[in-house]
């Protein structure tokens, strides 16, 4: 699914228009680059939180010529999905009764 693609879907199913949807989601991206802090975290309703991860640094390999490099520490941004979000995608197999 392309982004057009996700706003068209946002659009129809909220009865929105394509430019209201956009700027929904601008205005959502605006809020969490200008309030995420390390230690904060962010919900995205049923989506998931988005929070800040210190990345430690660590020696890699360049995996076409087999050098060793350095990678720096770094922060990075997670999204840690939802518990329900989780749970729509990993359902457990009904269990069989006694017979």
């Amino acid at each position: 699914m392309t982004q057009a693609q996700f706003f068209d879907a946002i659009a129809h199913a909220s009865q929105l228009t394509k430019a209201q949807v956009k700027a929904a989601f601008q205005a959502a991206e605006s809020v969490v680059m200008t309030n995420l802090k390390p230690g904060d975290r962010i919900p995205l309703g049923g989506i998931g939180t988005v929070k800040l991860a210190d990345r430690k640094a660590r020696v890699g390999r360049n995996p076409a010529t087999g050098e060793t490099i350095k990678i720096p520490a770094k922060t990075t941004v997670k999204i840690a999905p939802a518990k329900a979000l989780k749970d729509a995608f990993n359902k457990a197999p009904a269990k069989k009764g006694k017979k």
